[in-house]
């Protein structure tokens, strides 16, 4: 991007770049990391910051980075959807954590991303990248398969004609094989993703539905792929999401009476 191309850019899209710059691989960065990766002149970027700074949607950090504020979480939490389907889904994703000490997650799509609302994990359970309030991709995680089975037909096609990265040998990247699984997924109700993000691990999700029969989100539990049967697993969850559906349900039929 051009010094002038940045200079033509809204005050709202420079913002979101610098808030954009930030994810899971880079949750503090320093100002000069922040004008490469958004594009914008040093001075403005310096500007911004500043700014963003005092509002509370920036806190620096020692030396010279900086890192989300927590403005921006209390602004988050505002939100109706993910919180409301936090507050149905914890009660029965805390059920089946216990039941299988493993992560347990739960997510909805935005875009092309999988963003994870809760995760719940204990010391024992198996390392993951997951992290509430962050994004994995649709087609190599459990709950972004599901979610990419009920997405809409023209974002499942928009996704498979781009190139889709490849995190490990067992990553699904053809269009052909990936177009398969989504059949199955709708058709069983489940979804699995062996050691496609991270290698050991296995996925087993469910889909979330509201009172319309529209999925809403996705559940899945995370663990080794050496710690249990597949198919015992993929019963708990999909009963669990089930449950969470039902509580979505009976919570949108009695705010209507």
């Amino acid at each position: 991007m051009t010094e002038g191309q940045a200079h033509g850019r809204s005050v709202t899209s420079k913002v979101t770049a610098l808030l954009d710059a930030f994810g899971p691989g880079s949750p503090q960065l320093t100002l000069n990391e922040l004008s490469a990766r958004t594009g914008l002149p040093l001075s403005t970027a310096h500007r911004l910051v500043t700014e963003l700074v005092e509002w509370g949607g920036l806190e620096r950090c020692e030396g010279a980075g900086y890192r989300i504020g927590l403005r921006m979480w209390e602004i988050g939490s505002l939100a109706p959807r993910g919180e409301s389907l936090r507050d149905v889904a914890l009660p029965v994703m805390q059920d089946l954590y216990e039941g299988t000490k493993e992560n347990v997650h739960l997510a909805v799509r935005q875009d092309t991303q999988a963003l994870y609302l809760d995760k719940i994990h204990g010391p024992d359970a198996l390392a993951v990248k997951s992290r509430r309030g962050g994004r994995l991709p649709l087609h190599a995680t459990g709950v972004g398969k599901v979610l990419l089975a009920y997405a809409p037909d023209d974002l499942r096609a928009r996704l498979l004609a781009g190139e889709l990265p490849r995190y490990t040998r067992h990553t699904i990247v053809e269009p052909g094989r990936i177009a398969r699984m989504l059949d199955e997924v709708r058709s069983t109700g489940i979804a699995f993703a062996y050691e496609e993000l991270t290698v050991g691990s296995l996925s087993v999700a469910a889909p979330i539905r509201d009172a319309s029969g529209e999925v809403v989100a996705a559940l899945d539990v995370v663990l080794h792929t050496a710690g249990g049967r597949p198919d015992r697993l993929a019963l708990a969850v999909r009963t669990a999401a089930i449950s969470i559906s039902r509580a979505l349900r009976d919570r949108q039929v009695g705010l209507r009476e």
